[in-house]
């Protein structure tokens, strides 16, 4: 005889957890470099500096600790981690397998509709870059990727990128302060050669749209060394 179970289904929840919320904060601030490679990071004044407790913050530590933002070592101080260029490149070896036949598979099986909602995207970006707003610029940057993985059909193409992109992101970000119109372009590019279902041509684009990283990282590590891992901690 079954017994019945007191355990009834649970109301949608939209709203996002206090962790959620915390982590959400913080990633956006390693991102923006408001939170610099080698800051040192307490739980106590996270938690007292946002208002919460002490464990949505440990909660979000450890999620950034596995995307490669903070170095939580037991006894030590928890800091924000340096860029690894190894790691920035690793990342891009990444994207350019995944999100090459992420595009091919988008020149197959994207409508009309799919082909307005990501230019509505670029059309946004578009005006980040008029006005010069590199966080706008780099959080729809993210969204016309994520969104072409998504309209394609291969939602879990964007989890696996996301989740080996942390080091590059930052390094994105600081390229937007010379390259915002440059990445604004190659995804005009990729985006034309969807729509024409040119396969090889919207691989090519994609390929080469990721590849600009690898000059890009030179430059930003002339000016901004501080921020990286030295060679003998590589």
């Amino acid at each position: 005889m079954s017994v019945s179970s007191p355990l009834r289904a649970l109301e949608p929840l939209n709203r996002p957890s206090v962790a959620d919320t915390v982590f959400d904060e913080l990633h956006s601030q390693i991102i923006r470099l408001e939170l610099p490679p080698g800051t040192k990071m307490s739980e106590v004044e996270v938690a007292k500096a946002l208002g919460v407790s002490r464990q949505p913050v440990r909660d979000a530590f450890y999620r950034l600790s596995k995307l490669g933002f903070l170095s939580i070592r037991p006894q030590r101080a928890t800091l924000v981690s340096h860029i690894s260029s190894a790691a920035v490149l690793q990342a891009r070896f990444i994207r350019n397998a995944i999100e090459a036949e992420t595009v091919r598979t988008a020149c197959r099986v994207l409508t009309t509709e799919d082909f307005n909602g990501l230019d509505a995207v670029l059309d946004a970006q578009n005006k980040a870059v008029k006005a010069g707003d590199p966080v706008n610029f780099h959080e729809l940057d993210d969204q016309f990727h994520k969104e072409i993985c998504e309209r394609a059909g291969l939602a879990f193409a964007w989890d696996i990128i996301r989740e080996n992109k942390a080091h590059m992101d930052r390094v994105r970000f600081l390229s937007l302060a010379f390259a915002s119109k440059d990445a604004f372009n190659d995804h005009i590019e990729v985006m034309e050669a969807i729509k024409s279902r040119d396969e090889e041509r919207a691989m090519q684009r994609m390929r080469d749209h990721l590849s600009r990283i690898k000059d890009q990282i030179v430059r930003i590590r002339d000016g901004h060394g501080q921020y990286f891992e030295n060679a003998s901690d590589a």
